[in-house]
Parts: structure tokens; sequence; C-alpha cells
């Protein structure tokens, strides 16, 4: 079933024409690391902020909620630009190990920072512990590099 969903739709008439577009695939390509860079400049200034390794004098809930705006508008980039990257090889993505692991990845990482890691980081100054907020800075790290790698693995199946 889930197939032949990703067989009609990486064949439908808009789909063929941006994969053989030679300029328009590219642009989204790039749009989507941009939202990625953009994602990845603010998960690294609140989870090193976390791990005490920069900005020490800016209270990290500060920090997290003026970096949480960048870091949600980067996902809807990167996540409307890469359902349009999955849909021109639709076929191909459901049988690679990485594009699974990706999505199981991204999925754990967005449920981690909308509960685990922004209760840690609004708590932080109020007493949570600084072991805490390492370990959530670790997990939260570990949960995107796993995101990155994944996508960047889908290019070699």
């Amino acid at each position: 079933m889930l197939l032949e969903l990703c067989r009609w739709v990486q064949y439908s008439p808009p789909l063929v024409a941006m994969r053989g577009s030679p300029i328009l695939f590219p642009i989204v390509a790039t749009i989507h690391l941009m939202g990625l860079a953009v994602v990845g400049g603010s998960v690294l200034l609140v989870d090193l902020r976390l791990l005490g390794l920069g900005l020490r004098r800016q209270p990290v809930a500060v920090l997290a909620r003026d970096a949480d705006r960048w870091l949600f508008r980067g996902l809807v980039v990167m996540v409307s630009t890469g359902i349009l990257l999955f849909m021109c090889f639709a076929t191909k993505y459901y049988y690679l190990t990485f594009f699974w692991v990706k999505m199981a990845a991204l999925c754990a990482v967005i449920a981690f920072t909308v509960s685990v890691r922004r209760r840690i980081i609004m708590g932080h100054e109020g007493g949570v512990s600084a072991a805490s907020g390492r370990l959530v800075a670790l997990v939260s790290l570990a949960l995107w590099t796993t995101v990155a790698l994944g996508g960047r693995y889908i290019g070699f199946p």
C-alpha cells in the first residue's frame, strides 16, 4: 500500500516535471540545506550553552526563546522542502534504510525538543541541575546529527 502510494506520487506529472528540470530540483535541495543550516545553528547555540561551551553570561532560557523562533522556522522550511525532495524519488527512498533512520530520528528529535529539551531549558535557571542540561544537550546533538547524517547517506544507497 505505501509502496503504491510512493509510486503514484513519484510519477505524478508535477514531480516528473520537477525531476526533469535542470534548475527546480537543485533550487529545492538548496533551500532544504539552508533550512538545515538555520536549524543546526539554533540548536548548536542552545546546546553548546547547556554544555557550558559558550555564551555563559546569557541565560539559557532567554537564549533558547530567541533561538527557538529560528529553529521552528528552519524546521518548517526543511520539512516542506524535504517532502518535495522525497516525492521526487519516493520509491527509491522507500527501500533505503538511511531514509527511515533519518525519519525516525527526525520524529524523535522533534518530540524530544518540544517536550524534554524545552522543559529542561526553561527550568535551567530555576534549579535544574547542570548535569541534566548537559545530558539533554548531548541527546539533542546526537539526534540532530543522526538526522543530518541520515540525509547525507541517502545519496549513497
